[in-house]
Parts: C-alpha cells; sequence; structure tokens
C-alpha cells in the first residue's frame, strides 16, 4: 500500500491544527507511521485518499453501528438539511428522540440532549454535586469520561488516597475531589466510601470499560457498586456512552439488571453525527434550567439534522433479530483471532462484550488498567501495521476497542482473519 497523499496532507494539518489532528488518538503516536487520511465510507470499508481499502473495526469509535452511508440515516440526513440546519429553537423530533431512548431505558425518565459525550458527564457530574449538595466523585481507574477537568485526573500514590491532574490547565484543587480506585476492585471502593463518608455525589463508571480496551465487569460487581451509591446516598452514573445501544436496546444496565441513577449516551444515538445524552429519574434531570437551578445549554443540542439521524438509527436497531446477529459475527471473528494467535503461538487474550472486542497480547486475564497496561503493546503495535498492509483498519492504540457493525459480512470476517494470520506469522518471524 502507498501512503503519499496522506503523508503530504498530514504535513499540511500539522501547519494548521495543533499535532495534525483534532483528536490526539488519530495521530498514530501509538502506532508509529502517519495517519491515514479517509476519503469515504460505505458499508463496512473505508477507502483513504491514496485509494486504498479497508475493513474498518474502529467505525467511527462505535458510533456507526449500521456501517458507514446506511441509506435509511442518509436519507433522513438529507431531508433533514432540506428543512433547515439548524434553528435554535425547539423542533418536534427531539421530543421524538427523547421519548424513543426513555422508551428503551428503564432508568431514563427525563433527558437532555447535548452534542457530545465529553458534555453529558459534564452534565452529570453537576447534576449529581447539585443534587446530593456534596463535592466528591469516585472514579474507576482507566475508564475514560471525556476531557473536563473534574474526570481528567489519574491515580496517585496511594490510589485510593488523592488524585492527580492527567493533564496541565487541571488545577489540583479540582483533581482533589475527583478519587480513583482500580475498576472490578470492590474493596477499594467500598473503602473510600467509608473513609469519604456522606462525601461522594456520584461514582460514575463504564458498566463494561471500552476506553482502556474492553475490560467486563466482575460478577456481581456493579450490583455491589449500586448497593454502596444506595447505601451512602450518592449517585451512581453509567456512562454508556460508548455501551449504550451498542450491547443491547437498552444498554449495558438492562444486560447486568443494574439501575443507575443517571445515564451518560453518545456515539450510536446520533447515527454518525454529533448527539449525545444525559437522562436519568425526574427529580433529578428536573433540576436543570430552565426547570431548576442548575445551568446547561447548548445551541447545537438537539440539532435537528443529528436528532433526524438518530431517530433513523435507532429505529433500525429495534429489529427483534439486530443483535443476534450482531452477536454471530462478533463471536466468528473473536474465535478465529484466537485460533490464528494460538496457531502463531502468540500470546493474545480477548476480551468481548457483544460486538465490543479488544486483543491484549497476553497470557493472563486482563480484569483492570493495570492488567491491561501489563499486555504488550510493542506487539500491538508491529500487529497494527501488518494489518492495515493487509487492508484491515484497526483502532490505532493498544487501549481501544474493535467495533463490528451490522454491514460486516461473513466475507469481511473471514478475510480479518487472514490478515490476522498473516499479520501474526510475520510479527512472529
Amino acid at each position: 500500500m502507498r501512503f503519499e497523499k496522506s503523508k503530504k496532507q498530514f504535513a499540511r494539518a500539522s501547519q494548521f491544527i495543533p499535532g495534525g489532528v483534532n483528536s490526539p488518538v488519530r495521530a498514530f503516536r501509538s502506532v508509529g507511521g502517519t495517519p491515514v487520511f479517509i476519503a469515504k465510507g460505505t458499508g463496512s470499508k473505508i477507502f483513504d485518499i491514496d485509494g486504498n481499502e479497508y475493513i474498518d473495526y474502529v467505525c467511527s469509535w462505535g458510533a456507526l453501528i449500521l456501517g458507514h452511508s446506511h441509506p435509511s440515516v442518509v436519507r433522513a440526513v438529507n431531508a433533514a438539511a432540506h428543512r433547515g440546519t439548524s434553528f435554535g429553537a425547539p423542533t418536534v423530533a427531539e421530543t421524538a428522540l427523547a421519548e424513543i431512548i426513555c422508551d428503551a431505558f428503564d432508568s431514563i425518565e427525563k433527558l437532555r440532549l447535548v452534542s457530545s459525550g465529553t458534555e453529558a458527564v459534564m452534565t452529570a457530574i453537576r447534576l449529581a454535586r447539585a443534587f446530593t449538595g456534596r463535592d466528591y466523585i469516585l472514579k474507576m481507574s482507566g475508564c475514560y469520561h471525556g476531557h473536563s477537568d473534574s474526570m481528567l485526573v489519574c491515580a496517585g500514590s496511594g490510589s485510593a488516597q488523592f488524585s492527580e491532574p492527567l493533564s496541565p490547565g487541571v488545577p489540583k484543587s479540582l483533581a482533589s475531589l475527583t478519587i480513583v480506585v482500580d475498576y472490578n476492585d470492590i474493596d477499594s471502593a467500598a473503602k473510600v466510601f467509608k473513609k469519604y463518608r456522606k462525601k461522594f455525589a456520584a461514582c460514575i463508571i463504564e458498566p463494561v470499560a471500552a476506553n482502556m480496551g474492553v475490560v467486563l465487569p466482575g460478577p456481581n460487581y456493579l450490583k455491589t457498586l449500586r448497593k454502596l451509591c444506595s447505601d451512602n446516598k450518592s449517585l451512581l452514573i453509567f456512562d454508556e456512552v460508548i455501551t449504550g445501544f451498542r450491547l443491547c436496546f437498552g444498554g449495558a444496565q438492562k444486560l447486568f439488571k443494574v439501575s443507575p441513577d443517571l445515564t451518560c449516551l453518545g456515539k450510536i444515538i446520533g447515527g454518525g453525527l454529533p448527539c449525545a445524552a444525559v437522562g436519568g429519574r425526574a427529580e433529578i434531570m428536573d433540576l436543570l434550567s430552565p426547570g431548576g437551578a442548575v445551568y446547561q445549554a447548548g445551541t447545537l443540542s438537539g440539532n435537528p439534522i443529528a436528532a433526524a439521524a438518530a431517530i433513523a438509527a435507532l429505529k433500525l436497531l429495534k429489529n427483534k433479530n439486530f443483535y443476534g446477529r450482531l452477536e454471530e459475527k462478533s463471536k466468528m471473528l473473536h474465535t478465529g483471532l484466537l485460533d490464528a494467535a494460538k496457531k502463531a503461538s502468540v500470546p493474545l487474550t480477548i476480551n468481548r462484550a457483544g460486538s465490543l472486542l479488544s486483543c491484549f497480547f497476553t497470557e493472563k486475564p486482563v480484569k483492570n488498567f493495570a492488567d491491561v497496561k501489563s499486555a504488550d503493546t510493542k506487539l500491538f503495535r508491529a500487529f497494527f501495521a501488518q494489518m492495515l498492509k493487509n487492508g484491515i483498519y484497526l483502532a490505532p492504540s493498544p487501549f481501544e476497542a474493535m467495533f463490528i457493525s451490522a454491514a460486516h459480512s461473513k466475507k469481511d470476517i473471514e478475510k480479518t482473519i487472514k490478515a490476522a494470520q498473516n499479520s501474526l506469522k510475520a510479527i512472529k518471524a
């Protein structure tokens, strides 16, 4: 494959855009080389500006569960655009979308549409603090909840004792209000709840972690966390920006039978356009302005084009066979990748939740962020490069997920497994 045009465009972009990209992981820093500039996408495929074709397992970081340029979504977008691209005023489509989401999630009685997952989380945190009158937030190491100041923290020495800013520009005083413990470690969570008794406004968690790679919750972990929050009169916030509508029509909370107080949604609900939401119990949501005193606003919230795309996408996901077919393809890929690694004698652990999947180059189970970081990132880097040469586009980071869409065919999966076989043999040699 040739990448001359992408290299030229990256050099040009770097003159005007910090790092040459508008979101850091796109820069390929974790995998080396030059980022691929995409020209178009259709179904399960994307095509770069050099004319190379790839089977896409990024799918706009999970947003495109239907695949690229789905005809129903495109028709809805075109029709909405002809009616007007933005009004900054209420539309019927906003209510229709809100109704679909509320019907899908038992825990959501009311919701507020926003434009990004970061905005949804930021609003949820503000609501939790206002509702409880408390300041502290508990989060889990390795779970990413967007780039707002309260969430850009990492565990300090002693982990559960204090937190440190993950980025310059985040005040230490604010970071100190977010306590970090290990994902899947319920004992650590219980200890900090006891230490900070009546101080936690909320605990926020990805019910299935997907931003350190896919890490599933252990048995009863989420249910016990729910009880800890209830016992301490703290809110439980599920960040389902990735898992919402990805695992089933109703999110991870439906699968694990755990009801959060607030839920953050994004990715899929936009049908490929910028759209997100925060929702939950009416008594909490009614604190939002203008009905309540908690301020939140956004000119493009509930944008008519995004709402139209969202409605079109979510209607298709309600098909009773949709997630079953997706599971079959995901299981096929999972089994094929493990078999390819075994034949190549390459250590590989795969974590999968439905159509979310991550490959960790390690022999041991991966249950938390420490396990994730212990996997061989050099092997992943080599694997990524080989797969790209074989026409398979993976997330350019060892700490992300693969996303299978409805557009991926059996032939796509077979080709991916064959590419993995060749790639693993090459990096083993």
